[in-house]
């Protein structure tokens, strides 16, 4: 038998750093038993994915030294390697529950199904689907058919019983069937969700080896239900452990970068962060924490791996970055990484095309430009946030605050996008825009004026924009919980007036 692995991000964002740590493993896994690791692209949320972030993902990956045997860019005898491409699988597959009895079209509207939750709740009961329409009859689903009633499709699960899932780190963990959930595997759009696409991807494409993150522990029992009901070899499932915070709280952009990208625009060397992970699958005994990944491959036991769940320990990083820089390069190999991270046509055209119209001479470029190649503003204190500011200091952290929350839920990171943000930000906090745009420009750029804002935000990236509002409102005063609602609301409210 080949090993087989895969990565199945979903292209919605920013490549998180999650991704790359599960990648590494299956990636490690695959070559240390002379297998193949596969990519495929997971975008059946359609109104969120797009190809700018598939191709972030696969530039991501692909600066962090890794490579793929099949996929949607380099090929393969299993493709169509993006689920939107798989409909026509995913319906034959759907209609083949159905016709064997182990699906059933759902016709409950979201009000009935929000309606029976609270319900469950109230009664202290698990939430899930009660079963309403498993009673309908052929003639019943006729009807509600030829009347163009919108429908999705459940799968059916046992009445009693348990489920043993076999985890490879966790030994057998059990599920009462009572307890699970009678998941939606094709939505009314036509479009299969998650479960029902990923369990058929897997098996046309060969997956022996499923590892991934434990959050997907509670759907095992339902995608082993469905191995089933094909009659189909489940594969091994091993389920990772999540990156942590310091705190040991699920690491979360709120927090912390966690964008692949971020660290690469950060002036990170790809061998340090890819070092810095394969920490995380490292046997904690080995003495020298610079590693390969060739070395990785070869030590790799999934055993290594900690249930505790790894630290995303950002100042390890820094002590390796440093490392690599200092023991690594020589002095043209480090002119060459600097070139590749920032001294590049790429990245320098826009900020020329910015500060050109901005200069009297080439000297001003430093203080103009300089914040182009930091990650957080040096030096920026509270009271050069507040220099000039007229609005008063909670409603210049609620707009940091509304304004991360808009960049966030962007789909596309462009100029248009972040105008409209800062607009809307400042029509919510009832100001001026101009107002808005001051106490911007001052935790974005480290002063009051400089070049175009939105096209500096838009050149700077996503990332960076967050780390930067999140240091100005560590300097401020962080939200609380209850501000960060209270002002969530205000974008609400106005987007329902």
């Amino acid at each position: 038998m080949t090993v087989r692995t895969r990565v199945a991000p979903s292209p919605t964002g920013d490549p998180h750093v999650g991704t790359a740590y599960i990648a590494l493993i299956n990636y490690c896994f695959a070559k240390k038993h002379g297998g193949e690791f596969l990519l495929r692209i997971e975008d059946t949320d359609q109104a969120r994915s797009t190809l700018q972030s598939e191709k972030m993902i696969l530039d991501s990956l692909r600066w962090l030294g890794l490579s793929w045997d099949e996929g949607p860019d380099v090929g393969g005898p299993h493709g169509p390697y993006r689920q939107s491409e798989r409909s026509a699988i995913y319906t034959e597959h759907c209609d083949r529950l159905l016709a064997d009895g182990h699906a059933f079209k759902c016709y409950c509207t979201s009000e009935k199904l929000t309606a029976m939750r609270r319900h469950q709740i109230a009664a202290k009961q698990p939430p899930k689907y009660d079963g309403t329409c498993l009673s309908l009859t052929d003639a019943d689903r006729a009807k509600l058919d030829a009347e163009g009633v919108s429908h999705v499709v459940r799968m059916k699960i046992p009445t009693e019983g348990k489920c043993v899932v076999q985890d490879t780190l966790r030994g057998e963990i059990e599920f009462e069937y009572a307890v699970v959930d009678m998941q939606v595997l094709m939505k009314s759009d036509g479009l299969p969700t998650y479960h029902l696409a990923n369990v058929v991807d897997d098996h046309l494409m060969g997956i022996t080896h499923v590892m991934r993150g434990e959050e997907w522990i509670s759907s095992a029992p339902k995608h082993l239900l469905l191995y089933q009901y094909f009659g189909w070899e489940p594969p091994v499932l091993t389920h990772l452990p999540l990156l942590r915070n310091a705190d040991k709280s699920k690491l979360s952009k709120r927090k912390n970068p966690t964008s692949i990208l971020f660290y690469q625009r950060a002036g990170y060397l790809p061998q340090a962060m890819q070092n810095f992970l394969g920490l995380f699958i490292k046997s904690a005994s080995e003495e020298d924490e610079k590693t390969s990944l060739q070395e990785l491959i070869d030590g790799f036991d999934v055993h290594n791996i900690s249930l505790g769940g790894p630290v995303f320990d950002t100042s390890k990083l820094d002590w390796l970055n440093g490392r690599y820089l200092r023991e690594e390069l020589d002095v043209g190999q480090f002119l060459d990484a600097v070139k590749a991270w920032a001294l590049n046509d790429a990245y320098l055209t826009p900020i020329a095309e910015m500060a050109q119209a901005r200069i009297t001479k080439l000297s001003d470029l430093g203080s103009l430009t300089g914040m182009f190649f930091m990650n957080r503003i040096d030096g920026l204190t509270a009271d050069a946030l507040r220099d000039g500011v007229k609005i008063d200091q909670d409603q210049q952290r609620a707009a940091y605050t509304l304004a991360l929350q808009q960049f966030d839920g962007l789909i596309e990171w462009n100029k248009e996008g972040v105008e409209t943000t800062l607009r809307r930000t400042a029509e919510v906090l009832e100001t001026k825009l101009k107002d808005v745009i001051r106490p911007m420009y001052i935790a974005i750029t480290g002063q009051p004026q400089g070049v175009p804002l939105f096209d500096a935000i838009v050149h700077l990236g996503r990332d960076i924009i967050r780390e930067r509002l999140r240091h100005a409102m560590e300097l401020l005063g962080p939200a609380s919980k209850k501000e960060v609602e209270a002002w969530a609301g205000l974008l609400t409210a106005e987007k329902t007036d």
